[in-house]
This record gives structure tokens, sequence and C-alpha cells, in this order.
């Protein structure tokens, strides 16, 4: 059945802190909060390896279609949304950050983290993606990246070839460098010329790691539309596709852009 094609898509995020490395309560927890969301919502936003928190602990790492592919997959026909977010995954010798999105259906697409946080040793345990993924749902073209990726901006460039309306970061960004996330979330939004969602864990993690969350979604502008700062909550948010294009229409910088290929 094809999908209706909506002017205003409304996006839910979900700021939370993790259980460390703990799959089951992390679960259990955000099944509670999607539960509250009281009216109906397009897509659904989760933070980087929201079933774990940001562990290098491969332990934890599922096969594709096991407890947390299909926890998504039961959320996503619940709600009747898109579900984004990334967990961690072993294929054959290897892991992945993988970042996943559901919808109601039952089917899947997915992308692995690009750019591996090696401060933090991920280069040392996760295997890099190399494909840019750009979902169409409800007429809308998103593309969902994974928080280091923030800091490289050929990689999330807005392209003619492959243009997308709303640009979405899962992270797990510390608190420490939190003048970083806001500024780069801005700079995207006005360098793409499209909405921005940013969505960050807050607490701490097991490695005694501050988050403050943070979590933000961003016109065209990079003007705020809402910021969510440092509390545990969920928020909804409508994005309207006809101030997006009016304003494209008005202002049409993206016709001037430098042509390149990504390698």
């Amino acid at each position: 059945m094809a999908l209706p094609v909506v002017d205003e898509l409304t996006v839910c995020l979900i700021q939370t802190d993790i259980y460390w490395e703990d799959v089951t309560a992390n679960l259990s927890s955000l099944e509670e909060k999607i539960a509250a969301i009281d009216h109906p919502v397009d897509v659904i936003v989760l933070p980087e390896m929201f079933n774990s928190g940001f562990t290098m602990n491969t332990k934890i790492a599922e096969h594709m279609n096991m407890t947390t592919t299909k926890w998504m997959k039961h959320i996503s026909v619940q709600t009747n949304a898109l579900i984004i977010g990334s967990f961690a995954v072993k294929e054959g010798g290897d892991f992945f950050n993988r970042l996943m999105c559901v919808r109601p259906d039952g089917s899947f697409v997915h992308s692995d983290k690009r750019h591996l946080f090696r401060m933090g040793e991920e280069h040392d345990t996760y295997t890099p993606g190399n494909a840019r993924l750009i979902v169409e749902w409800k007429g809308w073209n998103i593309f969902p990246l994974v928080c280091y990726d923030l800091r490289f901006p050929v990689w999330s460039r807005n392209s003619s070839q492959n243009p997308y309306d709303l640009l979405i970061y899962i992270a797990s960004w510390p608190k420490r460098r939190a003048h970083a996330w806001n500024t780069l979330l801005q700079a995207r939004a006005i360098e793409n010329l499209s909405y921005v969602v940013g969505i960050n864990r807050i607490g701490q993690d097991g490695n005694a790691i501050d988050y403050q969350g943070d979590s933000v979604a961003l016109d065209f502008l990079g003007e705020p539309l809402f910021a969510m700062g440092d509390k545990e909550s969920e928020k909804v948010i409508k994005l309207s596709r006809p101030a997006l294009q009016k304003y494209k229409d008005s202002f049409p910088a993206y016709l001037d852009a430098d042509p390149f290929d990504i390698r």
C-alpha cells in the first residue's frame, strides 16, 4: 500500500539516559517512553547505541534480526512510525555501529557509521561504513548519520544528485564537547539548506563520561525550533516542507555549490 505524502512531518525525539550494556533494561525503558507519546508521529529518533550505550565491548553486539531488530520492528508496528537508531551488530568476523531505519511493514534499511571515533578507539573495534543512506518516507527524503559523522561536512553534503529535506544525527556526544555539537549542527543546517535534528543521550556511561543532551531541531536557517536541554524527555516537532521549499526557491544557494565526488 502506498504511503501518504505529507507536507508536515511529525518527528519525535527521545532524549534519555542509557543503562550501561543492559539491552533488556534499555529496551524496556524506551518502550515505556514511546508508549507515553499521546498522538500520532511519523518518525521516532533514538540516540546512538540506544540499547547499550557507546561501548567498545563487542560481547553486546547482536546478529541482525535478533533482539533489538525485532524490538524496533515491534515498536514501528505499534506506532506506525519510522524508527531510527543505532546499535552494535556482528556480521561474520566484523562488528558495526549500525544505523537502522525500520518501517511499520517490517522492512528496514541500514547504514554503518562512516567516521569512527578514534579517540575512543572505535576505529579499532568497529568497521566503517562506505555508503550514504537517504530514506524516502511519506514523500520526505531523510538522511540519517551517526555522532562523529557530524564533524565531516563533505559526507553530509546535500547534493542535487541525492537531495534530502531532513538531516538527522543520532549521538552519544560528551558534555565536555557540547559547544562543538551545538555549533556544528547549526552549520550543517545552514550550509545544506535543510532541517536538522540532533538527538543525544544524557547521564553518565560506564566509562564515567558525562552527557548533557542538548538534543535539538533546527530549521533551514539554523534557527532552533526547540532545544531539549539536559533533562530526560520526549519532544514532538512538526516540520513543514512548503516552508523549506519556499526558502530554497527564494535563496537557492545550492545552485552555486562546488561539484565534487565522495570516495
